[in-house]
């Protein structure tokens, strides 16, 4: 089991570069969205031991709380997310017009785009929770802010949750497979609610809702696209 985590975030990568290279008109978006979440990788050590501690290349997380594995898997998640709506319903971006740019409510965009962060920070270090538990939160309330700015992005915000959940119960379900008690020796459930869904950790299951959810949008919420249909 030494290598699960390796070999689920490779996995998972696979699929960010079969849909890379299979659509070059999503390559930027992809790309940009990637590399922006991997900094996410970082932050690893807010959850190590507390939420999990997997098994890692050269015993990284164990000594240092980072890994490269969250790196890879931050990466291809990220990338993943914020283009599986349009890809399932074939739909496109094309730059917001200056004049719906305009709009009153925009004027607080700054203020809505720090949401998740600043709900983060509080939770984090104002409460006792679990660390997933303020970003399960901070993701949902990030999204519904993002839906008093972005109205027009409903749709794929709510959509967008319930396709990455999907796609995400399919990649926990094959770590499941590959690699039997993995989830009760790496996850820390006497923190959590040690409630299980077909053997996933239901903390999983709404980190994969509440990431599709604010994900789906976070590159037309950054910079001003709107949804077409192709």
């Amino acid at each position: 089991m030494k290598y699960a985590w390796l070999t689920w975030s490779i996995i998972i990568l696979i699929v960010w570069a079969i849909i890379y290279i299979r659509n070059k008109k999503l390559r930027i978006q992809m790309l940009r969205v990637s590399l922006w979440t991997m900094l996410f990788g970082l932050t690893e050590p807010l959850f190590v031991p507390e939420y999990w501690n997997p098994p890692t290349l050269f015993d990284l997380a164990e000594k240092t709380g980072f890994d490269i594995e969250s790196l890879i898997f931050t990466f291809s998640v990220g990338g993943i997310g914020s283009v599986l709506y349009g890809l399932i319903n074939r739909t496109g971006i094309e730059p917001l017009h200056p004049f719906e740019r305009s709009n009153k409510r925009h004027k607080v965009h700054f203020y809505i785009l720090l949401t998740p962060v600043v709900v983060f920070v509080l939770l984090a270090f104002f409460t006792n929770l679990n660390h997933i538990y303020c970003g399960i939160i901070a993701m949902f309330l990030g999204s519904l802010s993002t839906l008093f700015c972005r109205p027009d992005l409903n749709k794929k915000i709510w959509i967008g949750g319930v396709l990455f959940l999907i796609l995400y119960f399919i990649f926990f379900e094959i770590l499941n497979l590959m690699y039997p008690g993995y989830v009760e020796i790496v996850w820390n459930l006497k923190a959590l609610s040690d409630i299980m869904i077909l053997g996933i950790p239901v903390e999983e299951l709404l980190w994969g809702f509440t990431f599709g959810m604010y994900w789906s949008s976070i590159y037309e919420h950054l910079l001003w696209y709107k949804v077409v249909q192709k």
